[in-house]
């Protein structure tokens, strides 16, 4: 058995290779068929002691297709190329997030 190699972790699926657009898609469909709702937020840095992200417009509530969400996301990540970017799911009965994921990262390729 061989353990992975020491690298920084930052959330939900980091120790997956980074996803493409197409697992994006999938993530966030996800998200619509539990009836989250999804948002996008932005940071300069990913750092686990920083716990406030700054919100990318408001949480898109009348979403209903993952295209609506992926192209918020290419616009945040042409904006925002310097910082990690992340799509997040909050559960609308428990008034909390359920869920995060990075789908940028500064100094890497677009995915």
């Amino acid at each position: 058995m061989k353990t992975l190699p020491k690298e920084r972790r930052y959330e939900t699926l980091s120790y997956l290779p980074p996803l493409t657009d197409a697992q994006i898609a999938k993530q966030i469909q996800y998200i619509i068929d539990k009836g989250y709702i999804p948002a996008i937020e932005f940071n300069e840095t990913s750092e686990p002691t920083d716990f406030f992200w700054t919100m990318w417009k408001l949480p898109l509530f009348g979403a209903r297709t993952t295209q609506e969400v992926l192209s918020e996301v290419q616009a945040c990540r042409s904006e925002f190329s310097t910082s990690y970017v992340r799509v997040v799911g909050f559960d609308n009965i428990k008034q909390c997030q359920v869920l995060s994921f990075i789908v940028h990262k500064p100094g890497t390729r677009n995915w």
